[in-house]
């Protein structure tokens, strides 16, 4: 835990089951009482406590230093709070888990300025043998001093025998050197596929900046990471989240394989963070077709009951599918993953199995497609509580705003 004002007790149970104090006839021992704190019970009128009494994984009572003191026993663990605030672990509502802890293993050029991410990408390959990988991530060419799209030709400066990947901070875009280019065998006559783009320099070269499906060109030639570092990851996105007293995230978009891994952390008992799992449309999602939804796994720590799109990009990255032109870049309107008879016969699968659907949407034409498509299915297949969500939702027309309101759609 950080030294913080705000002590953040990461609960197994919710407070919301807290039992009040006068409710136990016979006081157990509790294992660790909290005193001399400023407690937030979250209950219908969010009153304050002074003393909390844990014991094991539940709350057994809350109230004041004297009422509490009768939880106390010779094994108890008192813990003097010193007036620091208690709340209920918080809910992360929209993250990729897998991917939170495996940038911790990498290069970290989040917002950082250009000259900085180059000096650091540098030393990495100072240190490296050549033709091993830099990987990192969280540039933002939006809060440079010249607020453009990078060239490989920056890389190539730094890096010219060790092919570079460089994450955009929104992970639609990444930033390549030419020798990842090569590596992928990505030329001026490269087409773009659908839901990506090559971006091209002035003479119709690769810029060195690939949108996403694009990306998946150079992606693809990084050599994953190994079970063990992968789950190493796993258990440092729960330290980082932990440390922001965030107890339960919502995951949104794995792998069987990502999953697998998170069962067999949660089986060890190193695994304790609560998840909401999405899985990834494709492949992972046919599995899981077959298998059905898995509620409350490991003491209703992880549930599985959703699958994932993506329509579009992001805004930072000139990707995010417009229904008009981009200020910026005339004639761009972004890209789009899939036609609506695609969309439509996945969205169609989603529901006959009974999964939860979730779609990435940003931009306006992408929310169009999305909510055309939710309205279509769930007209021919109508479930009450459907709980379909667009992630992010970020431009959309009045129309369309009211369109997800009536459908019952969660703009997440």
């Amino acid at each position: 835990m950080r030294n913080k004002k705000v002590i953040f007790i990461l609960l197994i149970a919710m407070l919301t089951t807290l039992f009040p104090v006068q409710a136990f006839a016979d006081s157990p021992v509790a294992d660790t009482v909290y005193v001399n704190g400023n407690i937030y019970t979250v209950d219908e009128n969010f009153s304050k406590a002074q003393a909390i009494a844990v014991k094991g994984q539940y709350i057994i009572g809350v109230g004041s230093n004297e009422n509490v003191k009768k939880f106390v026993g010779e094994s108890t663990k008192v813990v003097d709070l010193q007036g620091k605030t208690v709340i209920p672990g918080l809910i992360e509502g929209h993250m990729h888990y897998p991917a939170e802890g495996q940038k911790l293993l990498e290069l970290d050029v989040f917002w950082k300025p250009k000259d900085v991410i180059l000096a650091a990408v540098k030393a990495e390959a100072d240190k490296l043998p050549d033709g091993e990988w830099i990987t990192g991530s969280g540039w933002n060419q939006e809060v440079w001093d010249v607020p453009e799209f990078p060239s490989k030709e920056d890389l190539d400066e730094v890096s010219p025998n060790n092919p570079v990947a460089l994450t955009r901070t929104c992970g639609h875009a990444i930033w390549v050197n030419s020798l990842a280019l090569e590596t992928a065998g990505i030329t001026k006559d490269t087409p773009d596929p659908q839901g990506g783009e090559i971006l091209k320099n002035e003479k119709g070269e690769p810029l060195g900046v690939l949108t996403d499906t694009a990306a998946d060109y150079v992606t693809e030639k990084i050599p994953p990471f190994t079970a063990e570092r992968k789950m190493e990851a796993l258990l440092l996105a729960q330290d980082e989240l932990f440390s922001y007293g965030l107890t339960t995230s919502l995951d949104a978009g794995s792998s069987v394989e990502d999953i697998q891994q998170m069962k067999e952390l949660y089986e060890s008992g190193d695994l304790k963070i609560r998840l909401y799992v999405m899985v990834n449309t494709g492949p992972d999602a046919e599995v899981y077709y077959e298998k059905g939804p898995e509620i409350g796994l490991y003491d209703k720590r992880m549930t599985i009951n959703c699958i994932k799109f993506f329509t579009d990009g992001s805004l930072g990255a000139r990707s995010a599918w417009l229904l008009e032109e981009y200020s910026d870049r005339p004639g761009h309107v972004g890209n789009s993953r899939y036609t609506y008879d695609e969309f439509y016969e996945l969205i169609k699968e989603v529901r006959e199995h009974g999964f939860q659907a979730s779609t990435h949407a940003i931009g306006d034409a992408a929310n169009r497609l999305v909510v055309d498509t939710y309205e279509k299915v769930l007209k021919e297949n109508p479930l009450d509580d459907h709980r379909f969500r667009v992630e992010h939702f970020q431009i959309a027309t009045l129309e369309d705003i009211q369109r997800i309101a009536d459908l019952g759609i969660i703009p997440a």
